[in-house]
């Protein structure tokens, strides 16, 4: 069957099997066990980590940007990836399955870091006196290039990896996530920043104003 792993096919065998699992006698049962049995202790270790690593990481983007709305959406550009993931799962016919599952977790740190990038330049443009929506422009124009590099190289990276029948579904997600989370981001992130905060055109900076003791000339 292309696109399915050997836990697909189990569990389509054990859906099967429903009507001899109901009628043998009592006292005797049909299990699943090897690789799905594996593949769920696995997944469960995996898991079991994951909220005390939401937590870290929401405290190093607060340390990071030092303000909540910003962390929050930092936060919200990392589902973005999944639409690549699906596509690229979906394009090459690869399942979705534990090790694939593994890269979606990798790529979520990748998508924040470049959200981090962008977030912390169009700060920056701010802070400098520059207007709030030609600091979002200039800033997404600006870490375009960056970003874009980066994500390439780490696609690139990702390649020797896809013919392998193991680590091949990681590589296709996580290729195919960063990538169109990348090009998202640049879209989106500026798109929720300037819906959050308000920003339109004739948006102002924040001057401040210096008041000085008026001279007199006689």
């Amino acid at each position: 069957m292309p696109g399915a792993t050997g836990n697909d096919v189990t569990k389509q065998v054990y859906a099967q099997l429903k009507e001899l699992r109901e009628s043998l006698p009592p006292g005797y049962s049909i299990d699943i066990g090897g690789a799905l049995e594996r593949s769920k202790i696995s997944m469960g270790l995996m898991l079991q980590p994951v909220p005390a690593m939401f937590i870290i990481i929401l405290t190093c983007l607060m340390f990071q940007l030092q303000k909540i709305p910003l962390m929050i959406l930092t936060v919200l550009t990392a589902p973005l990836g999944i639409i690549g993931v699906s596509l690229s799962l979906l394009i090459t016919q690869r399942p979705i399955g534990f090790v694939a599952e593994l890269g979606i977790l990798a790529l979520s740190g990748m998508i924040i870091r470049n959200s981090v990038i962008l977030i912390d330049q169009i700060e920056q443009h701010i802070k400098s006196g520059e207007a709030p929506w030609d600091a979002i422009i200039d800033s997404a124009i600006l870490r375009f290039r960056p970003i874009m590099l980066t994500a390439a190289a780490a696609i690139l990276g990702m390649i020797p990896l896809m013919e392998s029948s193991f680590w091949g579904p990681m590589a296709v997600a996580i290729a195919g996530g960063l990538l169109g989370a990348t090009v998202l981001t640049l879209l989106v992130l500026p798109t929720m920043y300037a819906t959050w905060f308000k920003v339109t055109p004739d948006s102002r900076p924040e001057q401040t104003v210096t008041a000085s003791a008026p001279s007199h000339s006689e």
